[in-house]
């Protein structure tokens, strides 16, 4: 098993996967192929025997703040720490490009609490409102995440 960057060939399995999450447990929200294309190289895989199991991604928000976002394991491999350490993949990443501001947005707060995360309020992340937020088909009324931050 292995955490590394996603490539092209992983795009059709990251989608799968997004999917398969919003279809089942609505924890994260689905992303097109075109954005996938668009932001793979934002995103970790955990590859398995060939098959990816898991996901997450690491979006640049502005010049000192980061976004954890599309965090999903395969539900059979869960409970086997791959999501803390996709998560600690990114968090690496933003340390190398030298970003020490972290957030998430996300429906399983205690997950994120565990690995340092604390609350926030939404309102402290105007740059994600205004960018993404405005444009997902929960905000406002249906949003029922969670913000947090880390300081790296």
């Amino acid at each position: 098993m292995i955490i590394r960057k996603a490539k092209i060939p992983d795009v059709r399995a990251i989608h799968t996967l997004l999917l398969r999450q919003e279809d089942h447990e609505s924890l994260v929200l689905p992303r097109s192929f075109s954005q996938l294309y668009s932001h793979l190289r934002d995103f970790f895989v955990v590859e398995e025997d060939g098959e990816i199991i898991g996901c997450v991604a690491l979006s640049i928000t502005w010049a000192d703040l980061a976004e954890i976002r599309s965090l999903v394991v395969s539900k059979d491999c869960r409970g086997a720490g791959l999501g803390r350490k996709l998560v600690e993949a990114a968090l690496s990443e933003a340390l190398t490009l030298g970003i020490y501001s972290i957030f998430t947005l996300t429906e399983v707060p205690g997950f994120f609490e565990r690995m340092g995360f604390a609350y926030t309020e939404m309102e402290n992340l105007n740059q994600k409102i205004w960018a993404d937020c405005l444009n997902c088909p929960r905000f406002p009324d249906l949003c029922n995440e969670t913000a947090m931050t880390i300081e790296l």
